[in-house]
């Protein structure tokens, strides 16, 4: 990593995959950067230094089904904060509430166990990548539903040109992501 950022580094690390799921879609896959030790302490780090400060520091680390998990589980661990996942509908065994959202083709739903989060929590929603921005804006709306505060939300990935960044920011949700790539 010598005279590397660590965006720069992580980037490095990520797989394009072309023509993926679909023809003309560059997808970014994450997973090289799980699958080296060394990368995924770097990349941890690089989430878990910043929210040590104590202006950003979460009462809770939120994950999005299912990448999010991975990433919001560690960094959680780390802060040693609770941790609560937001799972893809029919996934979660107590008492829910839920939250639909458009996708290019279609819909999709995500819930959230009401006694997930208290009233004033700060929390911090985690993915690994920031496309369209309705998975997020989902999640951001199911913790507030419930009285928190999302602090932040936090992706390895964003990819600007989608539009769900800055539909997230107009939502008042502030962002912070380690990676941009530009197109699809």
């Amino acid at each position: 990593m010598q005279n590397k950022s660590v965006s720069q580094y992580l980037k490095d690390h990520i797989r394009t995959v072309p023509d993926w799921p679909a023809p003309g879609v560059q997808f970014r896959d994450i997973t090289p950067l799980l699958q080296d030790a060394r990368v995924f302490r770097i990349l941890i780090d690089a989430f878990v230094h910043r929210y040590m400060d104590a202006r950003l520091r979460p009462d809770v680390v939120a994950g999005l089904d299912a990448r999010g998990f991975i990433l919001g589980a560690v960094i959680a661990y780390e802060l040693n904060v609770g941790f609560v996942p937001i799972r893809k509908k029919g996934k979660l065994p107590f008492t829910t509430i839920e939250e639909t959202y458009e996708l290019e083709y279609g819909s999709a739903t995500v819930e959230l166990h009401t006694d997930a989060v208290k009233a004033g929590s700060r929390v911090l929603l985690i993915d690994d990548l920031i496309a369209t921005g309705g998975t997020m804006m989902a999640g951001k709306k199911l913790l507030e539903k419930l009285g928190a505060q999302v602090m932040e939300g936090a992706a390895i990935v964003d990819l600007p040109e989608l539009g769900g960044s800055s539909k997230l920011k107009a939502a008042g949700l502030p962002l912070f992501t380690l990676i941009d790539f530009d197109g699809h």
